[in-house]
C-alpha cells in the first residue's frame, strides 16, 4: 500500500515503479493481528535488493510466523531521495506505507563494504537515530546480518546486534525473545544482554576495544558475562531447510528476474582471496530430488520461464549429472531454461553441456582468475591452463561464441609478467575458437576479460596481506590494455578506488565508524555506484578525523597481531588460514575438500562434506 505523501511524488521521479509496492505474492497483514513487525532492508535500488536470493528466503520466512510481519524497505535512488527530503517524507516500508521508525526491527543486509553509506542515509531518512546508544527503547531494534557481518566492527556503534553466520534459525530465536522481553516490559539493555546468549549472536555494545600505540588493536575483552568468542550458526540440514515456493514479483525488471535455486552451501575449494569459501564452510548440499521440487514449484508458481541454480561453484554439486537429468525431464517440455552461473573451467563437460543448451544458449562465464600457472597456483585456484583451453573448445563446438573471463589483479607476490598473461590467455581462448573444427559457421567469436582488483577480506589467508596501491592497480590494468591486441576481446575492469574503500572497511576496527557517522552527516550514499562515489570526498572526512585509509588497506598485518575480528569464529583455525598464507608465498597448492581434509576447523559441524566418503 503506497504511502499517500509518496504516491504524489511518482511521476517526478525515474521508474515510479520501485517505489509502488503491491506486487504479486508480497505479503500484506493486520497490524492489529501481529506482535513483532521487521523492516527488512536492503540498501541499494529496488532493482539490486529484489534479485538478493537471502531477501527472498527471510522475507518468506518471517512471513509464514504468523505473529512476524516483515516488510521490505529499499534505498530510494537520489532523485526519490532529494525530493523525499524536500517534502519531509520518511522512508517507507512497501507493504504498509509506514515508516520504518514505526518498526520494532529494523534489519539490514551486508552484502557489501560501500553500502555502509546507505545503511546509515536509510536510517537517517527514516527519522531513526543512527547510533546505538541513542536508541534508548526496546524499539527500534537495529540488527544486520550477511558475509560483512565477518567484520562488524566499522558500523558497530550503529548496529545494536548482529547476525553471525547463516540467519534462518538464529534469527526467529531473536525475534521470540523479543517478543518475550516486550511482553515481560524488560529494557533494551535485558534484551541485548540475554540476545547475545544465543549463539551467533554479536551484541558489540557488550564487547570494549583498547588499542596499542601503533594503532593496532591490543585487546577485546567481553562485559555482563557476554561470549567470547562469537561463534557462527549453520544451517546444516539443507533438504529440510525453509526454501520459499514463490517469489515476490517484481514492478520494474530487476538485475537478476528469473528463478533462483540453492542448491548448495559452501564450496570445497578453499581459493586463497575468496571469503565466501571458508565463511560458509562446510559444504551442504540439498538432494536432487527436493531441488527438483522447489525448482517446479517456483516455475509454476512464479512464471519464470529461466532457473538458475544458484551456489558457489555450481558445477562442483556431487550429483550435478542426475540432478539435470531431472529437471530436463520437464524444463524442455515447459520452456523454461536452466542457468549455471559459477562453473568451474575444470567442471564443465559434454554432459553439463547437452543439458544446459537444451532451451535456450547464453555467454558462459568461467573465473581463471589469474593469467599464469605461478599465480593460479598461489590463490590455489588448481585450474590448468590446457583445462581452460580444452573446456573452452569443448563449448565452442556446442555452438557457444560467447565466453567470458574473470581475472583478479593486485594479489600477492603478483608480478607484471602474470598480469600480461591475463591478455595472453585471453588470446588463447581466441584462437581455440578458430581452431575448433564444429566451431559455428559464419559467427565471430567474443571473449570478454574482466579484472577486478584484489581487496583482502577477514577469515581468509591472504587477511594479512596488503592490498596495492590504486596506482599500482591503474598500472596494471593499462598493462592488461597495452597486451591485448585483438579487437575480438574486450577488456572490462573496475576503478580501483572504490576497491581501495572496500578494503579500509573491510579490515577496520571500530574507530571507522566516526568516518561513516560524519559522511552520513555530510550526505553520503550509494557509494558503489560511480554516479554517487567520490574518493576525494571520502579522504577528506578520513584527514578531519585524523584516521589514515591506508594503514587499513595497504599495510601488511603480523600473523601475531590481534585482528579486528578475532572475537568472532567462523569455525575454521587460524593457525590452519596462517599455513595456507605462507604455502602461497611457495606456490604450493592445497587439495579441495573431497579430494582430502585439510583440517580447516569444520569438521567441528559435524556434517557436509567434512563426513563424506573420499
Amino acid at each position: 500500500m503506497i504511502n499517500k505523501d509518496m504516491e504524489r511524488l511518482l511521476l517526478k521521479v525515474q521508474k515510479p515503479g520501485r517505489y509502488v509496492g503491491g506486487e504479486l505474492n508480497s505479503v500484506g497483514k493486520n497490524k492489529s493481528e501481529v506482535d513483532v513487525r521487521f523492516a527488512f532492508c536492503f540498501p541499494d535500488t529496488y532493482e539490486v535488493g529484489m534479485s538478493h536470493l537471502g531477501m527472498k528466503i527471510l522475507y518468506s520466512q518471517f512471513n509464514s510466523v504468523p505473529y512476524i510481519w516483515c516488510e521490505r524497505v529499499f534505498a530510494p535512488w537520489i532523485d526519490m531521495e532529494d525530493l523525499m527530503r524536500q517534502n519531509n517524507i520518511p522512508l517507507c516500508a512497501l507493504e504498509s506505507g509506514d515508516s520504518v521508525r514505526d518498526f520494532d526491527f529494523i534489519g539490514f543486509t551486508l552484502q557489501y563494504e560501500l553500502s555502509y553509506s546507505n545503511i546509515l542515509n536509510m536510517l537517517s531518512l527514516g527519522g531513526v537515530p543512527i547510533k546505538s546508544a541513542d536508541r534508548k527503547d526496546l524499539f527500534n531494534i537495529v540488527v544486520a546480518g550477511g558475509p560483512c557481518a565477518c567484520n562488524p566492527e566499522p558500523i558497530a556503534d550503529f548496529v545494536d546486534l548482529f547476525f553471525i553466520g547463516e540467519g534462518e534459525d538464529v534469527d526467529l530465536e531473536v525475534i521470540e525473545l523479543y517478543r518475550q522481553c516486550r511482553k515481560n516490559k524488560e529494557s533494551k539493555g535485558s534484551f541485548l544482554r540475554k540476545a547475545a546468549q544465543i549463539q551467533g549472536v554479536y551484541v558489540p555494545s557488550l564487547y570494549e576495544i583498547t588499542y596499542n600505540d601503533d594503532g593496532t588493536v591490543n585487546a577485546i575483552t567481553p562485559k555482563d558475562n557476554a561470549p567470547m568468542p562469537i561463534k557462527k550458526r549453520l544451517v546444516m540440514d539443507m533438504d529440510n531447510s525453509y526454501y520459499p515456493n514463490n517469489f515476490v514479483l517484481p514492478m520494474v525488471e530487476i538485475v537478476h528476474d528469473r528463478a533462483v535455486e540453492e542448491i548448495f552451501r559452501g564450496c570445497i575449494r578453499g581459493c586463497r582471496f575468496c571469503q565466501a569459501g571458508f565463511l560458509y564452510r562446510p559444504v551442504r548440499e540439498k538432494s536432487p530430488e527436493v531441488i527438483d521440487n522447489q525448482c517446479h514449484t517456483l516455475c509454476h508458481n512464479t512464471g519464470y520461464d529461466e532457473v538458475s541454480l544458484s551456489s558457489l561453484s555450481s558445477s562442483d554439486y556431487s550429483q550435478i549429472g542426475a540432478l539435470l537429468e531431472k529437471l530436463t525431464t520437464w524444463s524442455k517440455d515447459e520452456s523454461v531454461s536452466l542457468s549455471l552461473p559459477s562453473l568451474r573451467v575444470d567442471g564443465f563437460n559434454d554432459e553439463i553441456l547437452s543439458k544446459i543448451k537444451t532451451v535456450r544458449k547464453s555467454g558462459l562465464t568461467f573465473a581463471p582468475e589469474a593469467g599464469t600457472q605461478r599465480m593460479r597456483n598461489v590463490i590455489n585456484k588448481n585450474v590448468e591452463e590446457q583445462e581452460l583451453l580444452e573446456t573452452c573448445t569443448t563449448a565452442f563446438n556446442g555452438g557457444w561464441t560467447t565466453v567470458k573471463l574473470y581475472f583478479m589483479i593486485g594479489l600477492p607476490t603478483e608480478t607484471m609478467d602474470d598480469v600480461e598473461g591475463i591478455a595472453h590467455l585471453g588470446q588463447k581462448v581466441v584462437d581455440a575458437y578458430y581452431s575448433c573444427e564444429n566451431k559455428p559457421k559464419g559467427k565471430s567469436v567474443r571473449v570478454t576479460v574482466s579484472a577486478s582488483s584484489f581487496v583482502p577480506k577477514p577469515f581468509t589467508p591472504f587477511q594479512w596481506e596488503p592490498q596495492d596501491t590504486t596506482q599500482q592497480i591503474v598500472e596494471k590494468q593499462q598493462h592488461i590494455k597495452t597486451a591485448i591486441t585483438t579487437k575480438k576481446i574486450q577488456f572490462n575492469y573496475h576503478d580501483s578506488s572504490t576497491s581501495f574503500l572496500e578494503a579500509v572497511f573491510a579490515r577496520g576496527d571500530r574507530r571507522l565508524s566516526a568516518v561513516l557517522e560524519k559522511a552520513c552527516h555530510k550526505g553520503f550514499h550509494f557509494d558503489g555506484w560511480n554516479d554517487c562515489f567520490s574518493l576525494t570526498k571520502w579522504l577528506e572526512i578520513f584527514d578531519e578525523c585524523g584516521i589514515d585509509p591506508s594503514f587499513y588497506a595497504n599495510r601488511k598485518r603480523s600473523f601475531d597481531e590481534t585482528l579486528p575480528w578475532d572475537h568472532i569464529d567462523y569455525g575454521i583455525k587460524k593457525e590452519f588460514l596462517i599455513n595456507e598464507c605462507k604455502k602461497a608465498y611457495e606456490s604450493t597448492t592445497t587439495p579441495n575438500c573431497r579430494q582430502q581434509c585439510s583440517n580447516c576447523g569444520a569438521t567441528q559441524w559435524k556434517g557436509g562434506v567434512c563426513y563424506e566418503k573420499r
